[in-house]
């Protein structure tokens, strides 16, 4: 069964922008806070923002002020609208929801969505 689809990425010029999606199935997406990753070639996985179910988000230090992270609760979609786009940025961007602790997910993962930033 899968539980997490993510969508929206490509190929964009550096300062460009991109809004990724991800649709989680209601089970997976209800009163859990969400979270986006990307994964590098040649990195591990890392953290990029999450946003609880009532709606408090956080970023890691490298995006804020050009990533914004939003839920559609009756939509069960999460977004990650990316602006001012940077070569570093590119990247596999999943999304998934946080377990009892940061760090832990719940579900498998999906597919991610491929970003890639030209300089």
């Amino acid at each position: 069964q899968v539980q997490l689809v993510e969508s929206g990425g490509g190929l964009v010029q550096a300062g460009g922008s991109l809004r990724l999606t991800c649709t989680a199935s209601r089970r997976l997406f209800r009163d859990n806070t969400m979270v986006w990753y990307r994964q590098a070639p040649g990195k591990q996985r890392e953290l990029v923002s999450t946003i609880t179910s009532d709606g408090r988000v956080d970023y890691v230090d490298s995006v804020k002020g050009r990533f914004t992270i939003s839920r559609d609760n009756a939509k069960n979609t999460v977004y990650l609208q990316m602006d001012n786009l940077k070569p570093e940025d590119t990247a596999v961007y999943y999304c998934n929801a946080e377990g009892p602790y940061r760090g832990y997910v719940i579900a498998s993962w999906g597919q991610g969505t491929q970003v890639t930033v030209s300089s």
